[in-house]
C-alpha cells in the first residue's frame, strides 16, 4: 500500500485524479440520478473500482487552535470551502433537517432542485443520518431499529468517551431503507465513518460507494476529515470538564483512510479533472 499513502492531500487528490484519467475504464450505468444516459453519452462515465489511499492528518497548527488546523486541511483540499463549511454546521448541528438550507448555495445544484425531491423532501439527508432520534417528523422515521433503540452521532461521541479504545465507533450513513433503493429515488453516496483511537491518534476510515471526482471528491474528503477533527475536539474539551480518566488530552490527528468503492467522472467532466 506504500504507493497509496501520502503525506499531504493535495497530492492524494492529484495522483487520484491523474490515475482516473489514465487508468479508468469506461463505464454505462444506464442511468443518473434517474435520467437515462441512452443518447447521452456525457453522462457515461470513466471509473476506477476500489479507489484508495491514506494521508496522516497530524498537523502542527493542531496546538494552535481547531480553526488553524480546519485551514490547513482547506488549503490542502481546496473544498468549495463557503458551501462546505457551512454544511458542515448542519450536519453536526444536531437537528434532522429536510432539505438542509445550504443545499441550495451548493455550486452544481443549478436546475436540480425538483428533480431530486419527493414531496419537497430528499430522500434523505447528511443532518437526518447524524441525527435520527432527535427531533423531526415521527410519521418519516422510527424510534427504534429492530430490537434497541436508534443511536446517533451524539451516542458515538459518548461511546468513544466512556470506551476510548472501542473498535464500535462507527457512524453509518447508509441505512437499512437505502437497501434495494426500494424508494426508487437517490441514496447516500457515503457508507460510513469508522473512528478507532491507537497509540494517542484519532484514526478515521471513510468508506464511500459512489465518488464524483469533478462534483463531490473534494468536498467529500473535507467533510470527513472535519469531522475527525471535530470528533476529537469534542472528546478532549469534554474530558477537560470531567473528573475522570484523562485520555484524550493527549490524543492527536491520526490517519485518514479513503475507499471509494467506484471512484469516476462524468465524459461531459472530463475537461475539468485533465491538465
Amino acid at each position: 500500500m506504500r504507493d497509496k499513502e501520502f503525506q499531504h492531500f493535495d497530492r492524494a487528490i492529484e495522483a487520484s485524479i491523474d490515475e482516473l484519467v489514465h487508468l479508468g475504464d469506461p463505464v454505462d450505468t444506464g442511468h443518473w440520478q434517474g435520467v437515462s444516459t441512452e443518447g447521452k453519452p456525457d453522462l457515461t462515465t470513466v471509473e476506477l473500482m476500489n479507489h484508495f489511499f491514506m494521508v496522516p492528518t497530524f498537523r502542527a497548527s493542531w496546538y494552535d487552535t481547531l480553526d488553524s488546523w480546519i485551514d490547513d486541511m482547506a488549503m490542502e483540499i481546496k473544498p468549495n470551502a463557503e458551501w462546505a463549511d457551512e454544511h458542515f454546521e448542519e450536519r453536526v448541528g444536531g437537528v434532522p433537517r429536510n432539505p438542509d438550507p445550504s443545499h441550495k448555495r451548493w455550486p452544481w445544484w443549478v436546475g436540480q432542485d425538483e428533480q431530486t425531491k419527493q414531496d419537497g423532501k430528499f430522500t434523505h439527508t447528511y443532518s437526518e443520518r447524524f441525527w435520527p432520534t432527535q427531533d423531526g417528523d415521527p410519521s418519516a422515521r422510527p424510534p427504534r431499529g429492530i430490537r434497541y433503540e436508534l443511536g446517533d452521532y451524539h451516542t458515538l461521541l459518548t461511546l468513544l468517551l466512556e470506551k476510548p479504545f472501542t473498535r464500535q465507533a462507527y457512524l453509518p450513513i447508509f441505512f437499512p431503507e437505502d437497501t434495494g433503493a426500494v424508494h426508487h429515488g437517490r441514496v447516500p453516496c457515503t457508507l460510513g465513518y469508522q473512528f478507532l483511537l491507537r497509540d494517542k491518534r484519532l484514526h478515521m476510515w471513510y468508506t464511500i460507494r459512489s465518488c464524483d471526482a469533478v462534483r463531490h471528491f473534494r468536498d467529500d474528503v473535507y467533510l470527513a476529515v472535519r469531522l475527525l477533527g471535530h470528533t476529537l475536539n469534542w472528546l478532549f474539551e469534554r474530558e477537560l470538564r470531567s473528573d475522570g480518566e484523562q485520555v484524550w488530552v493527549d490524543v492527536e490527528p491520526g490517519n485518514f483512510y479513503f475507499t471509494a468503492y467506484s471512484f469516476h467522472v462524468h465524459r461531459g467532466d472530463l475537461h475539468h479533472v485533465k491538465t
